[in-house]
């Protein structure tokens, strides 16, 4: 599974954010990204916030340990999860 990679401060994640769809929460794996499904329009930034707590939520993190790397103007982001290990990744992720 190489859609992360692990630092000393937590995992990097490579997200593929689906927005418009039905409901929200990780999806499945693409390649080498995790894909999560999003509600939000990529309208004023309503789908990068909603992607953060979406994450969140998965991981059961406070919003402030999530942020972005890389990509937030595109499909493809790298998310930092701090204080997250590999383990919580695939016992999270499970699929």
């Amino acid at each position: 599974m190489d859609f992360f990679s692990e630092t000393p401060e937590g995992v990097v994640l490579n997200v593929r954010a689906q927005p418009r769809s039905s409901r929200a929460g990780i999806d499945s794996i693409m390649g080498d990204a995790l894909k999560v499904r999003i509600r939000s329009a990529p309208v004023d930034g309503k789908a990068n916030k909603e992607l953060i707590e979406t994450l969140a939520d998965a991981f059961k993190l406070p919003k402030s340990s999530v942020s972005f790397k890389s990509g937030e103007t595109s499909k493809t982001k790298r998310i930092f999860l701090k204080g997250v290990t590999a383990a919580m990744v695939h016992k999270t992720v499970n699929i």
